[in-house]
């Protein structure tokens, strides 16, 4: 483990941001190195991410894929847990620098919660995440001092419009998924 470089855990390593995630790691592996994976149910991905990235450790969502993953990984030395729980408790590893959530729907909101507390940086693809404890999430970063960053296409466009325009206040949000406003 290289001291100089960030520190990765991906929530959700086998979706689309989760797989391009880990190409820019591949391609900055100066930079990044990848320390945790998870995926809820595409164990055979998971597996093939790992022995590729080398993480220190993995977790599977669904408890019926645990054996297949343990028994392709735990030989090359890759820890492997699996459930909800495991997932939500990985985030807290000292070993970890940042925690990127690309977790689907509101299944990101746990992990992320005790990430924050556990004073992760968070990257944030999951806006669900902000949807549903979007006050809390935002109030414990701030007592925790953790950063969060947003990966996501649009809720990073919305950040990037606002960097530096802290004076003005901001009256109305409108924001659209799959083309209909939020609360329609």
């Amino acid at each position: 483990m290289d001291q100089n470089k960030k520190r990765i855990a991906i929530l959700g390593s086998t979706g689309s941001i989760g797989t391009q995630a880990l190409d820019v790691i591949s391609q900055h592996s100066d930079v990044f190195e990848v320390e945790v994976l998870t995926a809820q149910n595409n164990a055979a991905l998971l597996i093939e991410q790992a022995k590729q990235h080398k993480p220190n450790a993995v977790v599977i969502g669904n408890e019926k894929f645990y054996q297949q993953v343990k028994e392709e990984l735990v030989p090359l030395g890759i820890k492997v847990f699996a459930g909800e729980n495991a997932l939500a408790s990985i985030v807290e590893m000292d070993t970890i620098d940042l925690v990127l959530t690309a977790l689907v729907g509101y299944s990101g909101l746990k992990p992320t919660l005790r990430a924050i507390q556990a004073g992760k940086n968070i990257a944030l693809a999951n806006k669900e995440t902000l949807v549903v404890g979007g006050e809390l999430i935002t109030r414990l970063a701030k007592e925790k001092g953790v950063n969060i960053y947003p990966i996501d296409s649009e809720h990073s466009a919305i950040f990037q419009c606002l960097v530096g325009e802290f004076h003005n206040k901001i009256e109305k949000l409108f924001s659209q998924r799959q083309g209909v406003p939020f609360g329609e």
